[in-house]
């Protein structure tokens, strides 16, 4: 359990982290711009949150010895897992329900008008798909329901390593 909670301390797990997530964005672009699946207004939140999820890596990495950094990387990591999370939650339940009238989906970002990512970079951030269809799927799993076990394993894991950080090190 020691060797858990010095992990945040050690950048070698941060860039790890990073580059998995990374990953994740490269995958998202592969299935996006080589298999031609459009992505839908919850795919590009769930893209946004993984950005997220990006900079608590690179917030982490770069200064894993500074609580200060720690703490941040941990508020955005947190917070980028679990909105990630309900966001795949909500876009399941969408293409699942039965009811044609239980959800609509927006065709523009809801992004802050400060920040209107969508237009700075639409071939990353534009929604060009429909939430309601499930047009790729493994082992019988739609990808907002890979997304949700994704963001879920990122939640437990940030979960593990700030407990484990409490309780061997009484400090994050």
């Amino acid at each position: 359990m020691n060797w858990l909670a010095q992990l945040p301390t050690q950048r070698t797990p941060w860039l790890l982290f990073t580059a998995i997530v990374f990953l994740l964005e490269v995958t998202a672009l592969f299935f996006q711009y080589q298999m031609g699946l459009a992505p839908c207004i919850m795919c590009i939140y769930q893209r946004t949150a993984v950005l997220g999820l990006l900079g608590a890596g690179i917030v982490g990495s770069s200064k894993p010895q500074s609580k200060t950094a720690r703490i941040l990387a941990y508020v955005i990591w947190g917070i980028s897992s679990i909105w990630g999370y309900l966001i795949a939650r909500e876009h399941i339940d969408m293409q699942t329900t039965t009811d044609p009238f239980a959800f609509s989906c927006e065709f523009e970002p809801n992004f802050p008008s400060f920040m209107p990512l969508h237009e700075w970079i639409p071939s990353f951030f534009q929604a060009t798909g429909d939430c309601g269809n499930i047009d790729w799927q493994f082992i019988g799993l739609s990808m907002p329901a890979w997304m949700e076990i994704i963001f879920a394993l990122f939640s437990i894991t940030l979960f593990t390593l700030v407990i484990s950080r409490l309780l061997i090190k009484k400090s994050i």
